[in-house]
């Protein structure tokens, strides 16, 4: 059960490794592009269909039809890879249980992102985690765990795609360790629980009352997606990739600061955030000086050297 590319490597690494794959249970097609007139597949069930595999594509997991056709497919168990929140009546329903892989090294970072909060939250280690699932979201007993390296400069994304990999490792154990009926189940502690919320506006918003290193650790920890903003010129703005420079500030905090042709930067505590590639609201992604070429930003202290 998955949906996006992150999944896409837990199901190869499964399929390649011999086992009978069922089903695949993945997300509706989705209309988008130009006019929303193409229809946009999940990277799973391309993967799913490449290989010959059922695919099923419910609207609703409680729905009757569904949950017949799922409990026809006779799965000793299911596993879970960046899919949503399951009913009892799906989770519950295979013999040898449900099992999740999360992005983080349980209880951190229980929730929807714990990749970007994570590096959000400047930390240097995270990880992955599989666990059996229960009702309560990502609290269910652990059964593998494995750490990794957060990189000084490392993106989001650049740590997303080396995740998934390891979480596909993570995942092929899981069910050997099944199969083997080798499986010593441990409970999550309630000392160390921290939460990682659905991104939305505002907790990706720019705050630049903050340190350097701290925006720095925002702007990359949400890199490329969905992607940290400010405002200029009242027009939303997202920051894709940037650089820190610190030192004392000669501006007020917050303001943008520009000699409209080559640089962007911003005014923060302790320093100032470079601004490398970026989107305004209205005009495509683009690096700062392509941006700088063909616009002259007006609420902005304009500098000249």
């Amino acid at each position: 059960m998955g949906t996006p590319e992150f999944a896409v490597p837990s199901l190869d690494i499964l399929y390649t490794a011999g086992y009978k794959i069922v089903g695949v249970i993945t997300s509706v097609d989705k209309m988008g592009g130009r006019g929303r007139k193409t229809i946009l597949e999940s990277a799973v069930k391309k993967y799913a269909i490449s290989k010959g595999l059922k695919v099923l594509q419910p609207t609703n997991l409680k729905n009757k039809d569904f949950l017949a056709e799922l409990q026809a497919l006779k799965a000793d168990v299911q596993i879970v890879v960046a899919f949503r929140m399951l009913p009892v009546a799906v989770w519950d329903m295979p013999p040898l249980g449900t099992y999740n892989l999360h992005g983080s090294l349980l209880p951190k970072y229980r929730g929807a992102a714990p990749i970007n909060w994570a590096i959000m939250n400047g930390d240097n280690q995270t990880g992955v985690t599989s666990f059996k699932l229960k009702h309560e979201i990502d609290t269910g007993l652990i059964l593998l765990q494995k750490s990794m390296k957060i990189y000084q400069d490392e993106t989001a994304t650049q740590l997303h795609d080396r995740m998934k990999y390891i979480g596909a490792d993570i995942i092929l154990e899981t069910v050997r360790r099944i199969e083997l009926e080798n499986i010593d189940l441990k409970e999550q502690s309630q000392e160390t629980v921290s939460h990682a919320p659905k991104l939305n506006r505002d907790n990706t918003e720019i705050d630049f009352n903050k340190t350097v290193g701290q925006v720095y650790n925002h702007i990359r920890g949400l890199s490329e997606y969905p992607c940290a903003w400010l405002s200029i010129d009242e027009k939303r703005t997202k920051v894709y990739y940037c650089r820190k420079e610190m030192g004392s500030v000669n501006h007020s905090i917050g303001k943008v600061v520009t000699d409209n042709k080559s640089y962007i930067k911003l005014t923060c505590s302790d320093g100032y955030i470079h601004i490398d590639e970026l989107q305004m609201a209205g005009k495509k992604r683009m690096n700062t000086s392509a941006l700088l070429n063909g616009y002259n930003i007006k609420d902005a202290k304009i500098e000249s050297y």
